[in-house]
């Protein structure tokens, strides 16, 4: 299967609702439109997570979140720019989300992602797509297809081919949160 093959069965599944497992920028993750509550809600399902955890979202340019974040902070900019490695900046303020998907305080962790193939999926679905690692709430973090157990890959509509056959460590994305007032906190390094 080509690429573009493996990206259009992709978005085919996103647009219909699906849930799809691709790899992203950080590790393997469990995905869906970011707008679909029914999806979002089939996701919590999947990972068996309360659905006040809250997760995150990926979009393939800075200039997308605007669509989503009422009053993104001037230094958020700086950050998404900046950054050196995958990073997550937790945002008050969430709009044209699917509901159960924004936390509790309103606000919604989003991530700008560089690794082509989740940027596509991103770009061709034309809204953010939902990232959270291809595990069981508690369980370890599938860094690699390898690692993703049968239920969760029994459980989604659509398993993505690009990079399978990939074997490498694979980190988290660092996660910040950022106030309207400007205040700072590191969530995760």
């Amino acid at each position: 299967m080509t690429r573009e093959e493996d990206i259009r069965n992709a978005i085919d599944t996103l647009r219909k609702g699906g849930i799809i497992l691709y790899p992203t920028d950080t590790v393997w993750g469990i995905g869906c439109d970011a707008t679909n509550e029914e999806a979002v809600r089939r996701v919590y399902e999947i990972k068996r997570r309360d659905d006040s955890k809250a997760m995150i979202c990926l979009v393939d340019k800075a200039d997308r979140i605007q669509r989503y974040v009422r009053n993104v902070p001037e230094v958020a900019w700086d950050i998404f720019e900046l950054a050196t490695k995958p990073t997550t900046i937790i945002l008050d303020g969430a709009v044209n989300l699917a509901k159960n998907l924004v936390a509790d305080d309103g606000s919604i962790a989003i991530r700008v992602t560089h690794e082509e193939f989740s940027k596509q999926l991103c770009y061709k679905l034309q809204k953010p797509l939902v990232s959270t690692s291809a595990n069981i709430s508690g369980e370890a973090t599938a860094q690699n297809y390898r690692d993703i157990s049968p239920e969760i890959l029994h459980a989604v509509d659509y398993v993505c081919w690009t990079r399978r056959q990939e074997h490498q460590p694979h980190q988290p994305s660092a996660i910040i949160k950022l106030t309207l007032q400007g205040e700072v906190t590191i969530i995760r390094k």
